[in-house]
This record gives structure tokens, sequence and C-alpha cells, in this order.
């Protein structure tokens, strides 16, 4: 769904790369940036000129210019998204953007273990609307997903 409603996406299917192939999809004109909650070792970097909801790891005017930004998008669960991580050493040194005081997830057709994990269609509309400084534009999109959420709710309950 997510894929389908941003005409300038592109999905990449694999859960681990050759350094080779993920250097070749992380090259470009634009920075790569990893939509990831930071690790322990790494902590946030507060910028005072993002928005207070974005706690980014990647210089102040980058943010000023989201249109030179890549973002790049884990999907699948928690534990997946993390496995995919440790096996692609690139991903880890690129520069992630991390999301803090979020709305609790509507995605209710999977358990989550904190509040604040999204699905990859939530985190990703927060995240573009946050950087780009119009949440309304992907309003459809997460009607549109929470319908889907609906549907599969009234599939479990019959």
């Amino acid at each position: 769904l997510l894929h389908l409603s941003l005409p300038r996406s592109r999905v990449v299917t694999g859960e681990a790369f050759t350094p080779q192939a993920m250097q070749a999809l992380l090259e470009g004109p634009r920075r790569a940036v990893l939509l990831y909650p930071t690790s322990p070792d790494k902590p946030d970097v507060a910028i005072t000129q993002a928005p207070p909801d974005l706690s980014p790891d990647l210089p102040t005017d980058s943010l000023r210019r989201p249109s030179q930004l890549r973002l790049i998008v884990l999907d699948g669960t928690w534990r997946k998204s993390r496995k995919m991580l440790h096996l692609n050493p690139l991903l880890q040194g690129i520069p992630r953007l991390s999301l803090s005081n979020l709305p609790k997830s509507n995605y209710l057709i999977r358990k989550a273990h904190r509040p604040d994990q999204l699905s990859t269609l939530e985190a990703t509309c927060a995240a573009l609307a946050l950087l780009e400084g119009n949440a309304q534009q992907f309003g459809p999109l997460l009607a549109a997903f929470d319908g889907f959420v609906a549907q599969q709710l009234n599939y479990r309950s019959r």
C-alpha cells in the first residue's frame, strides 16, 4: 500500500545484500537516511531546528532540504528489521532518523511491545510528514490503512 501510494518509492526485496549491491542502492545524489531508532551506543542528537518530534542523527542542514534525502525503510517485524540491520553493515553506518512522541499505532492486527512501535506505513508517513512539513497529504493513505486494518479485524472476528 505504501509503495503504491508513493510514486517515487522503490522496493528492494531481500534480507542480506552484498556490500557491492548495498553500495549501489545507497549511491546517488541524495543523502541516504535510515528510518530506524538509534541504538544505545549511538544516542539521538537533538536539533532545535527540526520539528520537536524528530530526533535525527544527521546534520541540521540536511533536514532543511528533504528533497535531497533518500529515506531508507526496513519493512518487517522488529525482530526481522534488527536482523536485516545486523546482516548489512553498510546500513549501520548511515545516519538514522528516529521518531519520538508519536501517537499510538493503529496497526491492531499485530501485537506491539510498546505503544510507539508503529507499522512501516505509519512510521514512514510520520517521517515524511515531519520532513516535508505537510501531515495532511498523508491523511488519505493513513485512512486507507485504517480501513485495511478494520477489514482484517472484521475477518478475524468471523
